[in-house]
């Protein structure tokens, strides 16, 4: 027995001493890490054995030794000291203010003066004003032959950011500053203005400073036109790419410019596009058409719709529940008669001229779920391709590998004749988030991937992947795979983390995303499918405007498969069988759903 004491104290101590030899890891933040959020989590990891302090805490942590603790912050510099065993790390980590710095003195804020760049308005548009200057000022603005004055403003509220979405984190918190300074006007005439002239007086002194935006009135009678140069040009509902997207607008469609704001133009029909994605070309008028009728047609997997038109016009769609909507705007019907024969997906065209210059076309649909759209321009012929089901045409089931996936010899090929595209998250430069101990998001992403791959063959479908290996791709490049490739349903694969603000140590689960009506039905099914098999978290369903959800040419989703910033998710990432469960219920609920929907 003595022996036996003696042997596990010296297995102890050599525990121990290892125990001290081992690296304390922080995956995230790193050493000196500026944010604007009001607190931070520490993700990593260290062996399962002792404790891991911060800031002379020990914390929580997962079986395998994963942490992942969220922390308060101040304004300024923030120390925090990690120890484990005999090893230390210091990080400093930075709260950024949000607020605008005040002047001191007789001075304007540091880039303040607004516009901060080149504008352009329609005589009788309201031109806004803006400076940060110190409390109890006088502050004007001169533009032209007008002086306007600046009133002191109370700071609006801040709304949620996007990605309270992700956190949960959805109050809207008032700013308390002051020295926000704002004024309105109008110009009638036409002509450059120049650039504004922003005066402070303070205890009887005065400074003047020049904005650094030139104000011009366009004419309405010499208003320039702007062509799309681009595929598929990104049009907005405001002057920055922090708004929304509308519809992208095909090559060669034709516009009025009707403002400007820096490199952007507002076109007539009310989207915002950037000047790289246009050229200005000679017209004597504004881009009109009208439009009689249109022709229906048969294409191999497909219904085209060709509207001819006499010039180019912007167009919209809409997609909700059996309905398609095309809008074409600056467009006036003169329409008698259209013919549309019985269709493998169209019951019914209903058209209406909505507003004066806007026509609206809805195309009833047979079929809940659709299957994509591509929209483009054919000279001045505005073609519509509307896909057919994939289900309604299979060929011969190809031929398959064995499975790696578990399916049974001979067991049904359930998705015979049914094109999927895969999409491994990142790779190459591009990791993706880290987990704890440093493993990196985009081998997970491709492991599984092609586990997903090798079930889905197994069951008679035909896959393709973005990737095969660790390299780097554009979103383009993925993008135009799935617009090249047209697959039944494109899926991209990937595992999430947090914003800085984020309770990585709680936030778990699988989460499925989609951006156009037509993927939503499937995102919902697959999503609940692998939560309820494998009786993972929710972390829900998410409307979102990404890369990989938004061609419209296919049902698209994005996959969270789960989260690498959550210490003990993360272990069921790295375990082999769990990886192949994952891949099995996705594959499976892919069945499911043609199967249930579509058979």
């Amino acid at each position: 027995m003595k022996k036996i004491l003696v042997l596990v104290t010296l297995v102890t101590l050599i525990a121990y001493s290892a125990l001290a030899e081992q690296s304390l890891y922080v995956a995230f933040p790193p050493a000196n890490y500026q944010t604007a959020s009001n607190q931070i989590f520490f993700l990593g990891s260290a062996p399962a054995g002792g404790n891991v302090l911060v800031n002379g805490k020990a914390i929580e942590r997962s079986a395998a030794g994963h942490f992942a603790p969220s922390f308060p912050l101040r304004v300024g510099d923030n120390i925090f000291t990690l120890g484990y065993g005999n090893q230390q790390r210091q990080i400093k980590v930075t709260r950024l203010s949000t607020l605008p710095n005040l002047p001191v003195g007789l001075t304007f804020g540091k880039d303040s003066l607004k516009p901060g760049v080149d504008i352009a308005k329609l005589p009788g548009e309201m031109i806004c004003f803006s400076a940060i200057a110190p409390p109890d000022a006088t502050v004007s603005v001169k533009l032209g032959n007008q002086t306007i004055p600046l009133i002191s403003q109370s700071p609006v509220a801040d709304v949620p950011s996007n990605s309270a979405a992700l956190t949960g984190q959805y109050t809207t918190n008032s700013r308390s500053f002051t020295g926000q300074y704002q004024g309105c006007a109008t110009a009638n005439s036409a002509g450059k203005l120049g650039r504004p002239e922003f005066q402070l007086t303070m205890n009887g002194k005065t400074t003047t400073q020049m904005a650094q935006g030139n104000v011009e009135i366009l004419s309405p009678t010499q208003l320039e036109i702007a062509e799309v140069i681009v595929d598929s040009a990104i049009a907005r509902t405001g002057p920055s790419s922090d708004y929304s997207r509308l519809t992208p607008l095909p090559k060669g469609t034709q516009a009025t410019v009707t403002g400007r704001e820096g490199k952007w133009l507002r076109l007539d029909y009310g989207g915002w596009i950037e000047d790289k994605e246009i050229r200005i070309i000679q017209a004597a008028v504004p881009p009109r058409s009208i439009i009689r009728t249109l022709r229906v047609r048969q294409v191999p997997g497909a219904t085209e719709i060709v509207f001819p038109l006499q010039v180019p016009v912007p167009v919209s769609v809409q997609q909700s529940d059996r309905t398609l909507t095309l809008t074409l705007y600056n467009t006036t019907a003169q329409t008698d008669i259209i013919r549309l024969d019985d269709d493998p997906i169209i019951s019914r065209l209903d058209w209406q001229q909505v507003a004066p210059g806007q026509v609206q076309y809805t195309f009833n649909l047979k079929s809940q779920q659709q299957w994509g759209y591509q929209m483009k321009y054919d000279r001045t012929n505005l073609v519509l391709s509307v896909r057919h089901s994939p289900t309604s045409s299979r060929g011969t089931p190809p031929v398959s590998p064995p499975s790696t996936g578990g399916t049974k010899e001979g067991a049904e090929k359930s998705l015979s004749g049914i094109k999927i595209l895969l999409d491994p998250g990142h790779g190459g430069k591009e990791s993706g988030a880290s987990g704890p101990n440093g493993y990196l998001e985009k081998d997970v992403n491709l492991v599984i991937s092609k586990l997903l791959r090798d079930r889905l063959v197994a069951l008679g479908a035909t896959v393709y992947m973005t990737r095969e290996d660790d390299r780097e791709l554009s979103l383009q490049d993925r993008v135009q795979a799935i617009d090249r490739l047209q697959p039944a349903i494109a899926i991209s694969i990937h595992h999430n983390s947090l914003p800085d603000d984020g309770d990585a140590q709680n936030t778990k689960g699988f989460a499925a995303f989609w951006y156009h009506p037509q993927a939503h039905n499937f995102a919902i099914f697959i999503h609940n499918y692998v939560v309820q098999k494998l009786g993972r978290p929710s972390y829900g369903v998410f409307w979102d405007n990404l890369a990989l959800t938004r061609p419209s040419s296919t049902p698209s989703v994005l996959l969270e498969l789960g989260f690498m910033s959550n210490p003990v998710e993360f272990e069921s990432v790295m375990n082999a069988q769990d990886r192949q469960k994952m891949a099995d219920a996705i594959a499976d609920g892919i069945a499911e759903w043609f199967r249930i929907s579509h058979s």
